[in-house]
């Protein structure tokens, strides 16, 4: 069971670094990155539950597929980039709520 954790986790990360090749916007990169970190964090620590993982990384995954239509046109305009920082600021959110909700994966 912690091999599939281990192998989840090394996904997230594998998954963040693709979604920054390329871009032209190292701001939402680096919050992206950060933010698999945090969930990777989570991952080892036990703080989140697989059900828990899950989600975040569905919800991760939203994100780039979002980012990726924005930037299909070739500009990232101030609204798309806004609209995906409210959404980083959403996952953020749920990052810490998961993490910190009591619920331990034994």
């Amino acid at each position: 069971m912690k091999t599939l954790y281990t192998i989840a986790a090394a996904g997230l990360f594998l998954i963040a670094g693709a979604a920054t090749a390329g871009t032209a916007d190292p701001y939402v990169n680096l919050r992206q990155q950060n933010q698999a970190e945090r969930i990777h964090q989570g991952v080892v620590s036990g703080g989140l539950t697989p059900r828990e993982i899950a989600r975040l990384a569905a919800e991760q995954r939203a994100i780039r597929i979002e980012e990726r239509a924005y930037k299909s046109d070739g500009v990232l305009t101030r609204f798309e980039r806004a609209d995906l920082n409210r959404d980083l600021n959403v996952a953020s959110r749920d990052i810490r709520i998961q993490k910190h909700d009591g619920q331990r994966r034994y």
